[in-house]
């Protein structure tokens, strides 16, 4: 009701001071107080009339309007019939915008398909001559052929995070979720890092995990893959140990920790912390990427630290899966 008075709030001034104008007339006139109230009764009985019948169609209007709140990103074609050309003109301005937005969504949508099918492509081909590099290396056994080989595994570290990034702000994803065996998973991160673990002399403490969990296969191992991939950047001494118990995968190693202040921060989207600016090499995304990818299988990612060092866990107790990211 008070949204319908606001509305109609200079029409009915107006009929009230019409009303208040006639009736002082009247009386100036001489007209007998009998005919003035008549008149009076008989106006205002019509005009509440009027008044009901025109609250019924602003009701309606605006239980159309509140439905269309939800479905006005969709399309914009069930707009109430416009009552006059003021509402008209609003109305064809509302679906300029919208097929202005249409279009501009539509543009973006092929400008993000050509751009993740030219990094795709440009990811197939970048790994052959990093496979024909590490082959060369194989054939060689010195300390600058295995630095050379740990820069190899950085680079495709950093290929394989830009897929991630992409598929991820991707509308469609390759999730593929399944009954997966976790030791398979950690024992294929194990291998990929196996040459950092000697080159740096870091001990390595994990008992086979002997079940499976609900994931897919493919993305877990990106997400183990980069919790080891930080852990060995910033551990000097000591070593790394992978344990799982009730559901969940910890893993703890022996490195410089993380700042209390930076702790809430470390999953945020390019944040790298007093440890990560130190380093100049942080990008602050790869704890990111493992945030959403966890969020978007199922499962969740937290960390803790302190003097001993940071332990990750993965809760992978979980069997719900929730892919809108």
């Amino acid at each position: 009701m008070k949204a319908y008075i606001y509305a109609r709030r200079r029409v009915i001034c107006g009929a009230l001071l019409m009303a208040g104008l006639c009736t002082a007339v009247f009386i100036a006139g001489g007209v007998p107080a009998g005919a003035v109230g008549y008149a009076a009764a008989l106006c205002g009985s019509i005009s509440i009339a009027i008044f009901v019948v025109d609250l019924v169609k602003f009701r309606r209007r605006r239980a159309i309007l509140e439905k269309l709140r939800e479905d006005i990103t969709v399309s914009c074609e069930n707009l109430p019939v416009p009552d006059n050309a003021a509402e008209r003109d609003y109305q064809e301005l509302l679906e300029i915008l919208f097929r202005s937005r249409a279009e501009q969504a539509q543009k973006y949508e092929q400008s993000f398909e050509q751009m993740t099918d030219y990094y795709t492509m440009w990811a197939h081909q970048i790994k052959t001559p990093i496979a024909a590099m590490r082959l060369t290396l194989a054939e060689q056994d010195s300390p600058e052929s295995r630095e050379l080989s740990v820069q190899l595994t950085r680079i495709e570290e950093y290929v394989d995070m830009v897929m991630c990034y992409i598929r991820l702000e991707s509308s469609s994803t390759d999730y593929v979720i399944r009954e997966c065996s976790l030791d398979g998973i950690i024992r294929a991160a194990l291998r990929k890092f196996s040459s950092q673990f000697i080159r740096k002399k870091l001990t390595l403490e994990y008992s086979p995990a002997e079940c499976t969990v609900l994931t897919d296969e493919k993305w877990l191992l990106f997400v183990v893959g980069q919790v080891l991939s930080n852990s060995l950047k910033y551990t000097k001494i000591g070593g790394i140990k992978i344990d799982f118990r009730d559901g969940v995968l910890r893993i703890s190693d022996t490195g410089i920790g993380i700042a209390p202040e930076d702790l809430p921060r470390i999953f945020d989207k390019g944040f790298t912390g007093c440890n990560g600016r130190s380093d100049m090499k942080a990008s602050g995304l790869g704890l990111y990427l493992c945030r959403r990818i966890c969020g978007a299988l199922g499962h969740s990612i937290t960390a803790e630290s302190g003097d001993g060092g940071t332990t990750v866990s993965i809760d992978l107790s979980r069997n719900s899966v929730d892919v809108r990211e």
